[in-house]
């Protein structure tokens, strides 16, 4: 372990006082990683600062450094700006403030970028468990995807080294960081490691639908102000050899995510602000 990189995990929340305790207790649960954990609460008008500040001491207990910086600057983008700027880690993880790591994710990311050539990480995403029985049946159908069951997506968690965070300065304030991210590295430069994460997907159609509308706004906002990136993309819309089995093992989970994917070219479902959980 002496010798191990150091990792910074950089955790921008905005009114997340419902989700960050459990997502922090994962952290802080991680095993055979050395490491400081940031939180930037961003504009927050709940308690998500001080729920973390009450884990401070556990922070410590677990040989965890914890920085909480509190800023009434909004945005995700500044506040992941902030917590690099405050960050001392070689390895730098990203982490959504409502996923729950499993015990061994970070230590099998740290070890995936322990080299000098750029590298992108993330682990094996799993779905939360849904509340809406139409989350539920989107949900079936989306993880069986080929870019979520063989890419390296990093919705909620990406990490990368050090030759990997010199290719970008600043994150631009764009939709898709995440993407953004992810297309700053060839596809042989990204690890999938196999290690789990918990990922919440939002609750009900309209939710589901303004969140793909977001996030196929972002994809196209990287289009056009960072073409030179697109080289690095390797997802391809799924064809009929992908979707005819799912439609046939699932026709009910089809069903909906064929109306999520319609639903978003209607404008009532137009989005209100530019991040949106859709909680």
């Amino acid at each position: 372990m002496s010798g191990a990189p150091f990792l910074s995990v950089i955790l921008p929340a905005h009114n997340e006082a419902a989700y960050i305790g459990a997502c922090l207790e994962a952290v802080l649960a991680s095993a055979d990683v050395r490491a400081e954990l940031i939180v930037v609460a961003n504009a927050c008008t709940d308690e998500t600062a001080e729920v973390a500040r009450r884990l401070e001491s556990r922070a410590q207990a677990a040989g965890w450094a914890m920085t909480v910086i509190d800023t009434a600057t909004p945005g995700k983008l500044n506040a992941l700006n902030q917590g690099d700027a405050a960050a001392r880690g070689t390895i730098r993880a990203y982490l959504d403030a409502d996923v729950i790591v499993s015990p061994r994710l970070l230590s099998e990311i740290v070890a995936a970028l322990d080299t000098d050539q750029p590298r992108y990480a993330s682990g094996s995403p799993v779905v939360s468990a849904a509340r809406s029985g139409v989350t539920r049946a989107y949900a079936r159908i989306w993880q069986r995807l080929p870019f979520v069951t063989r890419g390296v997506p990093g919705f909620g968690l990406f990490a990368v080294n050090a030759a990997g965070r010199a290719r970008w300065q600043d994150f631009p304030d764009i939709i898709a960081d995440d993407h953004f991210v992810r297309l700053q590295f060839a596809p042989e430069e990204r690890v999938r490691v196999s290690a789990p994460y918990s990922w919440p997907m939002v609750e009900g159609l309209r939710n589901l639908v303004r969140v793909r509308r977001r996030q196929d706004a972002g994809v196209a906002e990287i289009a056009a102000r960072y073409p030179a990136l697109l080289r690095n993309e390797d997802v391809a819309r799924p064809g009929l050899g992908v979707l005819l089995p799912l439609a046939l093992r699932d026709p009910v989970g089809f069903a909906v995510y064929l109306a999520v994917k319609l639903a978003v070219k209607l404008p009532v479902f137009e989005n209100s602000q530019r991040w949106e959980r859709g909680r």
